[in-house]
C-alpha cells in the first residue's frame, strides 16, 4: 500500500471514529459560549438574602471549650447559631448545641434566598448521592426543596448547619450534561484529566495533522510544481 493510500485510509477511519465526539465538543462549546452563566447558576430565581443584626451573643469561648479553627454565624429562622469547626451548631444566645435543622427551618432559609412567587411542592431529606448527581461533592445530608415550576427547580439546604448550598434547574442540567460530553468524564463529570479525554484529544490532533498531510501529498498544485522542469541559464 502506498503512503498516500495509507494516509487517506487512516484519516478516513480516524474521522469516523472520533467524529461523534468532535460533534459533542463543538455543540457543547457553542452552548457554553452562548449561555449566560448567571442564569445557569439560577441567579434569576434568587433574591438578595435579608441580613439581621443580632445582639447579646455569647462569646465563642463560653459556648465552645476546645480550640476553634473556624466559626461562622448562621441565621436559622431568625435565631443566631455558631457553626464551629465545620461540625458543631450552637445557639449563640443560649450556648445549646443543635443537632441539625428541621424541614420548617430549611424552608425558612430557602425563602430568604428564593423568589417568593415560587411555590414549594415538596421537601425531602437527601442522605447520599451518586458521583454524577446534581448535588455531588457537597455537604450531606441535605434537604431538597422542590418547586412547582416548568424548569423543575430544586434547592439544597445542608441539614447539619442550615447553609443554603445551591439551586438546580433545567438549564443547569443541560449545561451539566454537555459538560460531561465535553470532559468525557461519564462518571463524575468534573475530571478533565481522565484517560479517555487525553486519548481522544491525541487522536483528534492526529486526525487534523493527517488531513494536512493528505492535502499536501494529493494537491494538484504541488504535483505541478514538482513536475515543472528546472531551466538552467548558460
Amino acid at each position: 500500500m502506498s503512503s498516500y493510500k495509507f494516509i487517506r485510509k487512516s484519516h478516513r477511519y480516524l474521522g469516523i471514529f472520533i467524529g461523534i465526539q468532535f460533534i459533542f465538543w463543538t455543540v457543547s462549546g457553542l452552548y457554553f459560549s452562548w449561555t449566560n452563566i448567571d442564569e445557569i447558576h439560577g441567579d434569576h430565581f434568587k433574591i438578595t438574602p435579608k441580613t439581621r443584626t443580632f445582639n447579646n451573643l455569647k462569646p465563642i469561648h463560653e459556648v465552645y471549650k476546645t480550640s476553634v479553627s473556624s466559626v461562622e454565624l448562621r441565621d436559622i429562622n431568625a435565631i443566631p447559631y455558631y457553626w464551629i469547626n465545620n461540625e458543631k451548631l450552637i445557639n449563640a444566645h443560649t450556648g445549646e448545641e443543635k443537632q441539625g435543622i428541621t424541614k420548617q427551618e430549611a424552608l425558612a432559609i430557602a425563602s430568604n434566598h428564593i423568589r417568593n412567587d415560587l411555590k414549594v411542592k415538596s421537601v425531602t431529606l437527601l442522605k447520599e448521592t451518586a458521583k454524577d448527581h446534581e448535588y455531588r461533592e457537597k455537604k450531606l445530608p441535605a434537604y431538597v426543596i422542590d418547586y412547582e415550576h416548568k424548569d423543575v427547580i430544586k434547592v439544597y439546604i445542608s441539614q447539619a448547619d442550615g447553609k443554603f448550598q445551591t439551586i438546580r434547574h433545567k438549564s443547569w442540567r443541560w449545561f451539566d450534561f454537555l459538560w460531561m460530553t465535553h470532559t468525557m468524564d461519564f462518571e463524575g463529570r468534573d475530571n478533565i484529566n481522565n484517560i479517555l479525554l487525553r486519548v481522544f484529544s491525541l487522536l483528534g490532533l492526529i486526525t487534523v495533522l493527517s488531513g494536512f498531510v493528505l492535502w499536501f501529498v494529493s494537491s494538484p498544485t504541488l504535483r505541478k510544481l514538482k513536475r515543472k522542469p528546472t531551466h538552467i541559464n548558460s
